[in-house]
């Protein structure tokens, strides 16, 4: 009967990723707690495991040394403290899309009770369903162009038990829905074709092309509609806010002020480059 350690161990030798032996210990230890309940404390313990599934284990190995990410391989990954299921259909939640949230937090408090808010280019839901969790009077819709993203996006609004409305849509070629908003918020494709060559093959090969990358010859084009077509749709005094490129700030403040916004601000996000562009409608 193996031990627990052994079972890390092999686990760890096994992995081929040009990652730091740090990394995929963190790996490891993260599989065999979600995957086969081994907790990081019966490792360092030498319990003794029974009836390990080691078949399962290779599987499991095979797909990390594909590079596939391990949030698609457990199904989960955790935005703003709560866990969302996630599968290649949508994007793997990020820590910059918090300090979008956070945002636009700290602009709906002041806004309350009973606001409306439209989260354009939804993926997982990740950032509607949050807002509803902590704005239990606001009013959330959301779209997308991917009717996989909203079965994955409707499935988490389920799990954690939120009223957001998903609507499939296009937004180049859609209307906004028919609404006031006090919020409309995005997180749209924003990394150029030619910024693939500097990307991990986990994200190349499994995360969707389509809410990822957007055109080297009119990379604004998702902040230029979603801009434009929101002036008949903004509240006044409402607030627009963008998760951006950190290569545009200074286009997208250009950008926003042809279409007539003022008081536009960006912010750095925790590596200090330009992640967000907010402004509010006059």
């Amino acid at each position: 009967m193996p031990n627990s350690k052994e079972v890390f161990d092999r686990f760890v030798s096994a992995i081929t990723l040009d990652d730091s032996l740090d990394e995929k210990r963190s790996i490891a230890f993260l599989i065999l707690e979600c995957e086969f309940r081994i907790a990081k404390s019966q490792i360092l313990a030498n319990t003794e495991v029974e009836n390990f599934d080691w078949q399962r284990l290779d599987s499991l190995i095979g797909r990390i040394n594909k590079h596939e990410p391990i949030q698609y391989i457990l199904g989960e990954q955790e935005f703003f403290g709560r866990t969302f299921f996630v599968n290649p259909s949508v994007l793997i939640p990020r820590p910059e899309t918090e300090l979008l949230v956070e945002n636009v937090l700290t602009f709906a408090r002041k806004r309350q009770p009973s606001i409306n808010i439209l989260d354009i280019g939804t993926g997982s839901g990740c950032i509607p369903i949050t807002l509803a969790l902590e704005l239990p009077s606001a009013n959330l819709f959301a779209t997308d162009i991917s009717g996989d993203a909203i079965v994955v996006a409707k499935t988490n609004a389920a799990k954690h038990k939120t009223n957001v409305s998903f609507i499939r849509s296009d937004i180049i070629s859609d209307e906004l829905p028919n609404q006031q908003f006090d919020v409309i918020v995005s997180n749209p494709p924003y990394i150029m074709e030619k910024e693939k060559a500097t990307m991990r093959n986990n994200v190349l090969q499994y995360e969707p092309h389509e809410a990822l990358f957007i055109s080297n010859d009119d990379p604004l084009l998702f902040y230029r509609i979603i801009a434009a077509k929101a002036k008949g749709n903004l509240k006044p005094k409402g607030l627009l806010a963008f998760e951006i490129n950190e290569r545009f700030g200074k286009d997208m403040v250009q950008l926003l002020a042809k279409l007539g916004y003022s008081n536009i601000e960006i912010i750095k996000d925790f590596s200090g480059k330009d992640r967000i562009a907010k402004v509010i409608n006059e």
